[in-house]
């Protein structure tokens, strides 16, 4: 994080459209740049034109104009988008987004600047789309180079904070799950949306019987999926014991209810690690695939597994710092570098810095 900034130098811009479609995580991620521009400019008019899961997840936060695209409808959605926008000009457009859909989403937005990444981080023509960028600061967190986008407009991202609008009928579900009985929660959500993040089921539940072994809790969360609802199914025939399965009985709005409820959740890079950690909740984080210094927990990557440099040495012949930053290696196999004793080493470091009462 940068230290702390002054008052702003500029003014603010008349209004400011927030461009971020998917993903949940990243959807997260881009939440501590709207409380910075709330927190300099509380008048400021912020739209955020938005994917369907994720505005569900931030729906009600305050102050924010959510403008829902489907990415299913491709152009024709981009049509309807800028027609909604008639009229309308935003004083600025942070363009936070690379990927081809949202480039070219981003030129159905009328607005006076357009600010969007550093070259490093650009691609599918990316620079044809914005006027303005954001510094190059190669080997940071995706959460601090979206924090960035704050920069041109004269300020300075100097504290991280989320708030989740988490409504109180959400954490009433969620205290209705189990007892507070002091004993602690490992919640365990098994699949990301990138299926070659994920590890291993019957990997899940040795973690999982070692934490029950040791009195804690384990609770199984995930989506409405076929795979999700498979793999734990696959976790829970694979452990001797019992675990409280939660997988396709929440909302989005529950889910980071439930998570705040866990002492730890041990999960691949995924919505739910960045939602978690979002919730203050820590993480057990288990990464090969991705260097969980750029996309890891944001907050605390104390209690992850790190396997990123073992697989770039496997698949790409080179340490994890000779790779181009924010490199993925989602190969076949490559979450098998992450071992069960890994994971259960983090496991017990987390309880070693949290000992029972």
């Amino acid at each position: 994080m940068h230290a702390a900034s002054p008052l702003p130098a500029a003014p603010p811009p008349a209004s400011a459209c927030l461009l971020r479609l998917s993903a949940l995580g990243d959807a997260t991620h881009v939440v501590p740049l709207v409380r910075t521009l709330q927190r300099a400019w509380p008048a400021l008019p912020i739209a955020w034109v938005i994917g369907r899961g994720e505005h569900r997840l931030l729906e009600g936060l305050p102050g924010v104009e959510f403008i829902e695209y489907d990415k299913r409808s491709g152009l024709r959605g981009m049509f309807a988008l800028r027609r909604a926008l008639r009229g309308r000009r935003f004083g600025a457009l942070l363009q936070l987004q690379v990927a081809a859909r949202a480039n070219l989403l981003s030129a159905f937005i009328p607005a006076a600047r357009r600010i969007g990444y550093d070259r490093s981080r650009s691609r599918d023509l990316h620079g044809l789309f914005v006027d303005e960028r954001i510094p190059d600061r190669p080997g940071v967190h995706v959460l601090d180079a979206i924090g960035s986008f704050c920069e041109p407009l004269g300020l300075v991202q100097d504290r991280v904070q989320w708030d989740l609008p988490v409504p109180g009928d959400a954490h009433a579900w969620a205290r209705a799950q189990w007892a507070e009985d002091g004993k602690p929660a490992l919640v365990i959500s098994p699949c990301s949306s990138h299926v070659l993040r994920n590890w291993r089921a019957d990997r899940y539940a040795a973690l999982a019987d070692h934490a029950a072994a040791q009195g804690w809790r384990v609770v199984l969360c995930g989506g409405r999926s076929a795979l999700e609802r498979e793999t734990a199914d696959a976790i829970l025939a694979a452990m001797t014991a019992p675990a409280l399965d939660l997988v396709g009985k929440d909302t989005l709005k529950q889910l980071p209810a439930l998570l705040a409820r866990a002492a730890l959740v041990a999960t691949p890079d995924s919505g739910p690690m960045h939602i978690a950690n979002a919730m203050g909740t820590k993480v057990l984080g288990l990464h090969a695939a991705s260097n969980p210094a750029r996309s890891g927990p944001y907050s605390d990557r104390r209690y992850c597994v790190d396997r990123y440099d073992d697989a770039a040495r496997r698949y790409l012949g080179k340490p994890a710092a000779g790779l181009r930053w924010g490199t993925k290696i989602e190969r076949e196999g490559v979450m098998d570098l992450v071992t069960v004793d890994d994971a259960i080493a983090a496991f017990e470091r987390y309880r070693a810095d949290n000992p029972a009462p």
